[in-house]
């Protein structure tokens, strides 16, 4: 036996009648079941009113977490996925583009300051290139007066990948 799956245009519907007290009670609900649904409940009930400050205690754990860096490059990498998946949920909370790209050149320069800039382990670099890729295409995306914003922190940020990594060629991804 099966039970059926509805669209989130039925439960859209069926929420209009429940009454304030009852949606509580399935919030609630949800939020008990996966730690994910806790995060989210309590980032638009606490956080979403003030999104710069959320976004600056984001850059701030990013930047935290970055200090602790391992030194092994393999380890480092692995430490490297579990700081996107961070930043990859906040972002999911967020749903701004520009949020994303905030947070994605903010772990780039992080990336840039602390990670071994002499190491040939590539999946280490494969990690700043595919950053780097994604703020390109997010960038990209945006309508033009907000594009002119971030292309200056963009650029800023492959120019210090330059100076700093030998490995790193800035010209593959100059916008």
């Amino acid at each position: 036996m099966s039970t059926a799956t509805y669209g989130l245009q039925d439960i859209k519907k069926e929420l209009q009648h429940l009454s304030g007290l009852q949606i509580a009670d399935l919030c609630l609900r949800l939020a008990r079941h996966k730690k994910e649904n806790k995060e989210l409940l309590a980032y638009l009930l606490f956080e979403a009113d003030n999104q710069s400050a959320f976004i600056e205690k984001v850059k701030a754990e990013v930047g935290f977490m970055f200090s602790q860096l391992p030194v092994r490059s393999y380890d480092a990498a692995k430490y490297l996925r579990k700081i996107l998946r961070l930043i990859g949920k906040y972002v999911k909370f967020i749903a701004s583009k520009e949020a994303e790209i905030e947070l994605l050149i903010n772990f780039c320069n992080n990336y840039i300051q602390y990670a071994d800039s002499r190491t040939p382990y590539k999946p280490l670099r494969l990690i700043l290139v595919r950053q780097i890729e994604k703020v390109r295409v997010a960038v990209g995306k945006l309508h033009e007066e907000l594009q002119f914003d971030y292309v200056n922190d963009y650029n800023l940020m492959l120019e210090d990948a330059a100076k700093k990594l030998s490995w790193f060629n800035r010209n593959d991804y100059l916008l």
